[in-house]
């Protein structure tokens, strides 16, 4: 197992090009480099090259979402919560992680409330506000910068998306009132210096998160900085939230206990502990989303936190949306093998033996029902497999059906640019792994079609 230095760890988009070198540093500073479309040997074992071959997916066999471990279908409603609280073991037993049930003391102060200020000029029609979380427990502490953005004087309580960004609050618009990240960052970041953000990287990922679309669209918008919740990269599950919880840290004895997702879910609940408490904002209303390995957080903070009235994952891929036993893209031992501190250990298990694996992802989408769920894909990611991402939604649709909706999903992917589905929501976006506002319009859609 390889670990990393410092603060220094694989980003994931390095290995999305199939191309493109992987480097690591070890504590004994050695360098090794990895081309990802060889085979490459760990010790004894070797990961197979990324497929990209429709033809060379393996034949698999899904679970049925609605059968048990005793392999008996649930077929009424009232059989649900039992079932769906299965399924959550199922998926934090092997992959995620359990998280800890613990309450934590939170502690809010806001520290600004004002007109938002875009593209250097005052919105008097959005309200921007920033608030730091404070989460304790047994004497240690983690605190969470936390962006607001609403209506600005709006009597109304509005619907709200939530979400974490990669690079810090202020990487995601130019408003120069909002406050630099002091957390540790990403040091291959626009704008990073030894792993601490600088004003450089203010607006770096600003087309992520158009603002003036989704208030003007009525919506609050809420993001927090990943890193706030937990640094990503491999320490052993010392630092962040995981720092609050040591009797939950995951080791080789204890390989069933939460990663660095699950973590990130956790602390998207405790955003919503807030935010459900904030002026203005409806606490029936939370809608959360994420991009790539925040679609992954997504999907499982969703399928956990009902208060999520609607649950959207962008390229999450491997981990998130896509099948793993479709081999296809980014595989298991890979995604473990480049980031080892995401999973629990117990998901090693699974590395390069994915038709050993007793679930799928198709179950975590499952777990979100009745609550409606939308996926979306880039026709260029390949590595985050849309065809598996879009798969998990069709395979997912028998849990919805129990309640007389539909998923209404086909099993081949449709053309770009285009919604579909219907308690199921997908789209296949034209393009590379990112996050775009064309993505942003189709989930605003979906919120507005089924309610919120």
């Amino acid at each position: 197992m390889l670990s990393s230095l410092g603060n220094k760890h694989l980003a994931h988009s390095a290995i999305r090009n199939c191309t493109s070198f992987f480097s690591w540093i070890s504590a004994s500073v050695v360098f090794i480099t990895i081309i990802a479309n060889s085979s490459v040997s760990f010790g004894q074992s070797a990961i197979r090259p990324p497929n990209y071959d429709e033809s060379a997916v393996p034949k698999y066999d899904l679970p049925n979402v609605l059968a048990g471990k005793d392999g008996k279908v649930i077929t009424a409603i009232n059989q649900w919560s039992e079932h769906r609280k299965y399924l959550l073991e199922l998926l934090a037993e092997n992959e995620y992680g359990s998280m800890p049930t613990d309450l934590v003391d939170i502690e809010v102060e806001k520290f600004d409330d004002g007109p938002a200020i875009l593209q250097d000029k005052e919105e008097p029609g959005i309200r921007r506000r920033q608030f730091v979380i404070t989460l304790k427990r047994n004497g240690k502490f983690v605190k969470i910068d936390m962006l607001l953005w609403t209506p600005n004087g709006s009597f109304e309580q509005v619907n709200c998306f939530v979400g974490l960004n990669f690079r810090g609050n202020q990487s995601t618009t130019d408003d120069p009132k909002v406050r630099l990240t002091s957390s540790w960052c990403d040091a291959r970041n626009p704008g990073v210096v030894n792993n601490h953000a600088t004003e450089a990287s203010r607006a770096s990922q600003g087309e992520r998160w158009p603002i003036r679309e989704i208030v003007r669209a009525g919506y609050g918008v809420a993001t927090a900085h990943y890193g706030d919740i937990d640094p990503d990269f491999d320490d052993g599950f010392e630092n962040g939230v995981h720092a609050l919880f040591p009797e939950y840290r995951c080791t080789e004895t204890t390989p069933e206990r939460w990663g660095a997702i699950a973590a990130w879910a956790w602390g998207l609940s405790r955003l919503v502990d807030v935010l459900t408490k904030t002026d203005g904002i409806s606490p029936n209303g939370m809608m959360v989303l994420g991009h790539s390995r925040l679609g992954k957080t997504a999907l499982w903070a969703g399928a956990n936190d009902e208060r999520f009235k609607i649950v959207i994952s962008n390229n999450s891929g491997c981990g998130g949306a896509a099948l793993s036993k479709r081999c296809f893209g980014e595989s298991v031992a890979r995604i473990n093998t480049s980031f080892p501190h995401w999973f629990n250990r117990n998901f090693r298990r699974f590395n390069d033996r994915e038709d050993g694996m007793p679930f799928d992802q198709h179950q975590l989408v499952a777990a979100i029902a009745p609550r409606p769920v939308y996926i979306s894909s880039a026709s260029k990611d390949l590595w985050a497999d849309p065809l598996g991402e879009l798969l998990s939604g069709y395979h997912a649709a028998p849990a919805y059906s129990l309640f007389g909706l539909s998923g209404g999903l086909p099993s081949n992917l449709p053309a770009v640019n285009q919604s579909i589905g219907e308690t199921i929501g997908y789209h296949l976006r034209e393009g590379e792994h990112d996050l775009m506002s064309s993505d942003w319009q189709y989930f605003i859609q979906f919120a507005k079609r089924h309610g919120l």
